[in-house]
């Protein structure tokens, strides 16, 4: 595995935490939709009662056990085509050699099959276990390796290749440890924007797997009319008879991690009792990307084409009152309320500065944060899987549960740190 180096001399455009304006990104990202087997980028936006930008990317060519309609989000139908455009390419070159139908390219990484006590002599390797795995393993079994680069240590390091890929097949005899997913698959204009990228989702999700599990929102984030755009896309909701409330969740980084959670009180569907989330260094983004979402994962719901929503027959089946009762303490009023002005904005001028940032705090709560370049050179756009073994994943697969959720739902704390201990049972 090559050694990944972050430049510090890549620079933001103006203040927009992006490396190239949208019209850059925008040629810059298509150019290459044709390789990956992407045929269609459509608005979907109209769907939906709110006017929040939604559109759809359409890959036929997916392999087996994934997904071929992705969509994307923005606060303008620019962002939202990028962020589709974006999550088609993080989908394809996710594919592995050999099931992608739309690449034949190896990525670069070193990989091999071995047991543990085998691969262990020569190589230095994360156990599975760090990877919460939903049963023990055999020490006998043979694994699928793939080298990545450690930027705590600065050295190469082997994962198993189930943590890479998605979706993942294991190859002949060797083991298949758990559900693949697309944690931390990131993609951006540059190597440093999709590393940022990729540790920001595997931090939302740890955030939101610990709020999940131990019922805890964090506090509630009250908008004003102060706050400018997030306002106004927070007031397209509810002038649409749609309630939202914003969360800020507990961490042990000082990333910002923002839940918006909806309920669409008009229509009383449970398939729309839905949410979104964000994580930035600067929390203003964290919020808009939390806004977002959540009108991307209401319009997903209506438009009904991804094949990965079928909650909406079992939520159906539970019904609006019983599932709003179930998650009630993201639908109620917070105990303790912030305010986006009481928020730190701990961003930078540069990639490498938020990289840089984000793995000072890292650092004193992780032993590993890996990158492994899925990047191909016939495509523009680089793709990385960033993995923080021993980050939990709740959210995404219910069996995979670490020592983090259990530590944070048992930690001693204030009132104030555990407003749910205050709310009645449901």
């Amino acid at each position: 595995m090559p050694i990944i180096n972050i430049d510090p001399s890549v620079k933001y455009a103006g203040d927009s935490q992006r490396v190239l304006d949208g019209e850059a990104t925008l040629e810059k990202a298509s150019v290459g939709l044709d390789t990956i087997g992407v045929t269609r980028i459509a608005n979907i936006t109209d769907l939906d009662r709110l006017g929040i930008p939604v559109f759809s990317g359409i890959r036929p060519t997916a392999a087996d056990g994934a997904i071929s309609v992705y969509s994307g989000k923005g606060v303008n139908p620019q962002q939202a085509r990028i962020s589709t455009i974006m999550e088609c390419y993080e989908r394809c070159l996710a594919e592995r050699n050999g099931v992608n139908a739309d690449i034949g390219e190896n990525v670069a990484a070193d990989e091999f099959m071995a047991t543990m006590e085998e691969a262990g002599v020569q190589h230095d390797l994360i156990h599975p276990e760090e990877f919460l795995m939903p049963q023990p393993l055999d020490s006998s079994s043979l694994i699928e390796w793939t080298g990545g680069f450690d930027l705590l240590s600065g050295k190469e390091v082997y994962v198993p290749s189930n943590a890479v890929y998605h979706p993942y097949d294991a190859p002949g005899m060797s083991a298949h440890l758990f559900r693949s997913n697309t944690n931390g698959l990131a993609s951006g204009n540059v190597m440093e924007e999709a590393i940022l990228h990729g540790l920001l989702e595997v931090i939302e999700r740890d955030a939101l797997s610990m709020a999940e599990f131990n019922r805890n929102p964090g506090m509630e984030l009250v908008l004003t009319e102060k706050d400018g755009q997030a306002y106004e896309m927070l007031k397209a909701f509810r002038d649409s008879g749609v309630d939202i409330r914003l969360w800020v969740l507990l961490h042990d980084t000082p990333v910002t991690t923002v839940v918006a959670a909806t309920d669409d009180v008009q229509l009383k569907d449970p398939a729309l009792l839905v949410m979104g989330a964000g994580s930035h260094l600067r929390p203003e983004i964290a919020v808009m990307r939390a806004i977002t979402e959540a009108a991307q994962s209401r319009v997903v719901q209506i438009h009904g084409a991804r094949e990965d929503t079928t909650r909406e027959d079992l939520v159906r089946k539970i019904g609006y009152e019983r599932m709003r009762r179930m998650n009630v303490y993201w639908y109620e009023e917070g105990v303790d309320k912030i305010s986006l002005a009481d928020m730190q904005d701990i961003s930078s001028a540069t990639p490498a500065g938020n990289i840089n940032t984000v793995l000072y705090h890292l650092e004193k709560i992780a032993r590993n944060a890996i990158v492994v370049d899925l990047s191909r050179s016939s495509i523009n756009i680089p793709v990385v899987r960033v993995i923080i073994p021993g980050f939990e994943q709740y959210t995404l697969d219910r069996e995979r549960v670490g020592k983090r959720i259990r530590l944070a739902g048992k930690r001693k704390g204030t009132e104030r740190e555990k407003p749910w201990k205050r709310r009645p049972k449901v």
